[in-house]
């Protein structure tokens, strides 16, 4: 999709988005793009909509958010998510699922992702703005985490962690992304991001996977002064699988 398309909600489509709102961004960054942020009035947005100004605030409180026109939505979709998490989930990695909402908004969607990305690093509002957002999704995956560590002494400083983790491995490899405009593939460089933060705080025992196999450790008894060969057939003869070891005494 081309960014003056405008964006899709990457957790619902566009199916149940009104035309209205997406002539509202779409005119809205065709006006940044021709006058800047700060040159560009609600007037101006509403104006080459061709709609009234209310119609601008039923959707968007402040001239800010019609430039993150599908987080609300996608903060409502993560908490939802969340909520259905069950007691034998992995809190960890049921958050880092939680994260990849948000990647699927951005991914579908890359030329207005890069488009956005771009223009909120020329406005300072609007990268507080943006912060202010992404200290919304940490506090859902933080919440989340209390409820889930609440039985522990640690558990309120284990969720903050974590979820900060999450965040920052999360856009640490979305901004990579973004950076390039759009052109690498910002799935397998999330998905590798958030295993990061898995493998380092899952509650799995040894931060490995419930399906995962342990690994097969081969141990070789031999005495000092036997010969490399016979240490060598040992070896062969354990990995082979037609023995557990041998003893080269």
């Amino acid at each position: 999709m081309s960014a003056s398309q405008g964006p899709r909600s990457g957790a619902g489509g566009t199916a149940d988005k009104p035309a209205m709102r997406d002539a509202l961004v779409e005119a809205a960054f065709q006006l940044f793009a021709e006058r800047g942020f700060d040159g560009t009035t609600v007037d101006d947005i509403v104006g080459l909509a061709g709609v009234g100004r209310r119609s601008f605030f039923r959707y968007f409180p402040a001239k800010e958010d019609v430039v993150f026109p599908d987080h609300e939505r996608c903060v409502a979709d993560m908490t939802a998510f969340l909520r259905a998490s069950g007691d034998a989930d992995d809190p960890v990695e049921r958050v880092c699922d939680a994260a990849r909402l948000v990647l699927r908004m951005y991914a579908d969607n890359p030329g207005f992702s890069v488009r956005r990305y771009r223009l909120t690093k020329q406005v300072p509002g609007l990268r507080a703005h943006e912060l202010s957002v992404v200290w919304r999704y940490e506090r859902a995956l933080a919440d989340h985490l209390r409820q889930r560590y609440a039985a522990r002494p640690d558990g309120r400083l284990r969720a903050d962690v974590v979820a900060a983790a999450v965040v920052a491995a999360h856009n640490h490899a979305l901004r990579s992304w973004l950076r390039s405009g759009g052109r690498d593939d910002v799935t397998a460089d999330v998905d590798a991001a958030l295993e990061y933060v898995r493998a380092a705080w899952s509650d799995t025992p040894g931060g490995e996977r419930p399906d995962t196999e342990p690994e097969d450790v081969v141990v070789i008894v031999s005495r000092r002064s036997a010969p490399l060969w016979k240490v060598v057939r040992s070896v062969e003869t354990a990995l082979d699988g037609t023995g557990p070891g041998a003893s080269t005494d």
